[in-house]
């Protein structure tokens, strides 16, 4: 593991895709029209970032269709046609209501899972090439997939249970951050929403009734699995980091509850360098369980709501970063977004604007109180 990064101003990685790029994917457009597209954009974002002053770059996963297709489009196994059954945010909608505003971002395990091309393949050429300055490359945790991608009745007849289906993931994982890290990247980012199953209620015993685990066996697991991934990745100059969320699907979530249920283990356990956290609304809990980060990790506070179009105040910001710094010491902090714009294709609820005038209050906040 590196020395924890001064990236003070950060980012999940995802933006929102131009219009014009999800029209041409709703027509189903050649693959060189629709790269050649892609291209243009990635260009765009590149340029954008620089110009707000980030001092870390990604493609905005603009070429991916959500925020583990990367990993989906590499591997054979998944069904994408197939989902488990999720409830997103608890609004008084009506099942048909939430299908609707939500993307099937899923896929069911059906078969023995075999890779046939690299996680980030499409990706990584060109960042090095156009990329203004370091590179960071995001990637689907392992732990992402025993929940969303086994079920019973299709996946066991290939996997026994969720935690083979696990090992095999993270096998594959391994061997591609291995490669990736010594390839020139600079941040290596894994995002992992399903730690949030720990810390609501209802999520622990959907794993006990549904996914037939338990919760304490299956949070050994992903950590486990986890710090494969980190130890294959580990490079000199490569910073690792981990980001949880509670859910990003247009602007709708899934769990909630503070990290207090899982921090002693996962702020210790991990072998990363920073930790991008959502604090961005109540469902997030206080910021008492930073208390458990060692000193050579960095927390990314994650006070933007990257959810709503509502422009924050960077008083409000520069309050919370001193509540939080009372907890862990100010050099171990710093600011993003608490989730990425685009998790699916599709986006959150605001523009464009909106995300780049969130992106220029982050980066103008932090060097207000790091310089």
């Amino acid at each position: 593991m590196t020395t924890a990064s001064h990236y003070r101003a950060d980012h999940v990685g995802s933006f929102l895709r131009p219009a014009e790029l999800l029209d041409l994917r709703s027509r189903d457009a050649a693959n060189e029209q629709l790269a050649d597209l892609e291209d243009k954009h990635i260009q765009g974002v590149l340029e954008k970032q620089k110009e707000l002053g980030l001092d870390v770059f990604t493609d905005g996963e603009l070429r991916r269709s959500n925020f583990m297709s990367d990993f989906t489009d590499a591997v054979e196994g998944f069904d994408l046609g197939d989902s488990v059954p999720r409830q997103w945010d608890d609004a008084a909608k009506s099942a048909a209501e939430k299908d609707r505003q939500v993307s099937n971002i899923t896929g069911i395990v059906k078969s023995r899972l075999r890779q046939i091309q690299p996680l980030t393949g499409r990706e990584l050429p060109f960042l090095k090439e156009h990329s203004p300055g370091p590179i960071k490359m995001t990637l689907p945790s392992a732990t992402q997939f025993p929940a969303i991608s086994f079920k019973y009745g299709v996946t066991d007849g290939v996997y026994p249970d969720p935690y083979a289906l696990l090992t095999d993931i993270t096998a594959i994982m391994t061997e591609d951050l291995r490669q990736l890290a010594g390839s020139g990247v600079s941040y290596l980012q894994i995002d992992a929403p399903r730690y949030s199953y720990f810390l609501d209620s209802k999520w622990c015993q959907w794993m006990q009734t549904e996914l037939r685990v338990d919760t304490e066996s299956m949070l050994s697991a992903s950590l486990r699995a986890d710090n494969a991934c980190f130890a294959a990745a580990a490079h000199p100059g490569v910073t690792l980091a981990i980001h949880l969320c509670r859910g990003n699907n247009r602007s709708h979530w899934y769990a909630q509850g503070g990290y207090d249920a899982i921090a002693e283990r996962l702020f210790n356990e991990l072998a990363v360098d920073r930790f991008l956290l959502e604090y961005d609304d109540e469902r997030s809990g206080s910021f008492e369980p930073l208390r458990y980060v060692p000193r050579n990790k960095t927390v990314v506070l994650g006070l933007v709501s990257s959810k709503i179009s509502k422009l924050e105040r960077k008083e409000d910001l520069l309050r919370r970063i001193e509540e939080a710094a009372k907890v862990i010491p100010l050099e171990q902090l710093a600011l993003s977004p608490q989730c990425g714009f685009a998790s699916t294709m599709e986006g959150n609820a605001l523009t464009e604007a909106d995300q780049w005038a969130k992106l220029q209050l982050v980066v103008e906040t932090a060097r207000e109180v790091w310089g």
